[in-house]
């Protein structure tokens, strides 16, 4: 991949990443405002239970396994097919597909709630029974919207349309903020439900003009004999195995959450959206551009270029995730407090929520790697190598997590642990394995990168741990305030200067591809 490439690619990520940023801000906004209104406890530990549930099978139906598989189909139709006459057919069928798997579940589901909530959560108290059942009633039916709004962004995704597919998580949002505070006080936890659905609705209508712009439709088909269908088919079932594993393995997480006290559901849920603001704006991001130039390269059959990008993918994921990793566990009780600790979140909950985001942290940019190598797998066509792996993460997640819980006396903190200890395993076995496989080795600028990056990680550990040491705790501990919010501003926005300091003068690339600084990056990755 070339340097015009690559910079191309960045500009395509930090496009993302901007959109990306605003979503988890409105993010916060929304989760601050349900502990705000709900605790950390209560009818919180059942909004974010509930919320998880459609959140989670939307990876095995939409986002997540089918999209991941479709993809490169759709990219080889695009490349096969320039005129588009072959791709629209594969996207009606995809639609067929989904409602033929969807409509049947979410009636099931609408008619029968307790049934299908049985399996995810066992509540003690019949008050959070009963309103899981009401709950879920309104948010289930956001997994057909999901899907449908899922398959758009990979279209237009494949074929270079970032911005739009970006913007659609940030209407969401909105319209889940709007509702919950302005119904809040006459509906109560009902308010979320009316949001989540509104805001499916909202990310289906923006993406619909140029969605349709493009030549596609949003009419099902119900032939399913198209070749790229079936292709797409014999990738989709073992990689919905594969991501069933991840969402088994959350789900699991939730169940043995939900037999430890009060809050602690809410703990990890609170805890994950912090996590997932980083992970999500550069991971996410950064996979978002790579995995469909890659799929095109090893559609092209041009594995070398192909293992360039997986590189590209390294070198900034680890630029990007281990400095933000270092500052979620150093920072993350101040952040927590200015942006929760408010009405019915207290400083137990802050301190509670800041030990398991520590811990989820930890395997962060471990995370991000493993995610991108699978997709690099997928993008060759190899999808027995990530099921076995997924198989191997999840198991050891789980076995560490019962053995934390239930035999140590661990709380929820230990489960971010588990998860934790299992990706660190994963990554390292992973890139063992797609060595062996199709040869990739990381080039001296990809290691010197990986050392530039922790070296300067460290300096920023070091300003941090002395901030704390002089500001003391006093600060945050009283919760959100514009003072504490300036203090933690500041630290922040030095950190983040020491960091981009060193990356310029280190020549990290992650700085220097945005800054066009320097020529040597013309020719990175062509081997």
């Amino acid at each position: 991949m070339s340097g015009k490439e690559h910079r191309q690619s960045a500009l395509s990520t930090l496009l993302i990443m901007s959109c990306t940023l605003s979503s988890r801000i409105l993010g916060f906004v929304r989760t601050a405002a349900i502990g705000a209104l709900f605790g950390a406890g209560g009818q919180a530990d059942v909004i974010h239970l509930i919320f998880n549930i459609p959140n989670n099978l939307r990876k095995l139906l939409a986002e997540g396994a089918l999209s991941t598989a479709f993809i490169p189909e759709l990219s080889r139709e695009i490349a096969r097919n320039p005129d588009g006459s072959q791709a629209p057919k594969l996207v009606q069928s995809i639609l067929g597909l989904q409602t033929i798997i969807i409509v049947p579940l979410l009636m099931y589901s609408l008619a029968f709630p307790g049934t299908v909530l049985a399996i995810f959560e066992r509540f003690k108290e019949p008050e959070k029974t009963a309103l899981s059942v009401v709950l879920f009633r309104w948010m289930i039916p956001y997994l057909l919207l999901v899907s449908v709004s899922a398959l758009m962004m990979a279209v237009h995704n494949t074929l270079g349309r970032f911005f739009i597919p970006a913007i659609t998580p940030i209407a969401f949002s909105i319209c889940v903020i709007t509702t919950l505070l302005l119904g809040q006080a006459r509906w109560g936890a009902l308010s979320i439900g009316i949001g989540v659905l509104l805001g499916g609705i909202a990310q289906i209508v923006l993406q619909y003009p140029t969605y349709v712009r493009l030549g596609y439709r949003l009419i099902p088909s119900f032939t399913f004999t198209n070749p790229a269908f079936l292709r797409v088919m014999r990738k989709w079932v073992p990689m919905l195995i594969t991501s069933s594993l991840f969402v088994l393995n959350n789900q699991v997480a939730m169940l043995i959450a939900s037999f430890l006290p009060d809050k602690s559901a809410s703990s990890l849920a609170n805890a994950i959206i912090f996590y997932q603001l980083p992970f999500g704006i550069f991971s996410a991001s950064i996979t978002t551009v790579l995995y469909p130039k890659m799929s095109k390269q090893s559609a092209a059959e041009n594995r070398k270029e192909m293992l360039g990008s997986l590189e590209f993918g390294y070198r900034n994921l680890w630029a990007f995730l281990l400095p933000s990793a270092v500052a979620l566990i150093l920072l993350g009780e101040p952040i927590i407090a200015v942006a929760f600790q408010r009405r019915a979140f207290v400083l137990s909950d802050t301190i509670m929520t800041s030990r398991v985001l520590a811990a989820y942290a930890v395997g962060m940019p471990f995370v991000g790697l493993f995610n991108i190598t699978q997709r690099a797998f997928y993008a060759m066509g190899e999808v027995k190598k990530p099921f076995y792996l997924a198989l191997g993460i999840v198991s050891i997640d789980i076995v560490f997590s019962l053995l934390f819980v239930f035999f140590a006396d661990g709380g929820s903190v230990s489960l971010a642990w588990a998860n934790s200890i299992a990706f660190i395993i994963g990554a390292i076995v992973q890139f063992l394995a797609i060595r062996k496989y199709a040869g990739f080795v990381m080039n001296g600028e990809t290691v010197r990168t990986f050392l530039k990056v922790t070296l300067a990680s460290a300096a920023m550990a070091v300003l941090m741990i002395s901030s704390r040491v002089v500001l003391g705790t006093s600060w945050w501990s009283m919760g959100s305030s514009w003072s504490a919010l300036g203090i933690l501003l500041t630290i922040s926005m030095v950190s983040a200067g020491l960091i981009f300091a060193l990356y310029w003068w280190l020549r990290v690339e992650a700085v220097s591809i945005i800054l066009k600084k320097g020529n040597r990056h013309e020719n990175v990755a062509k081997q």
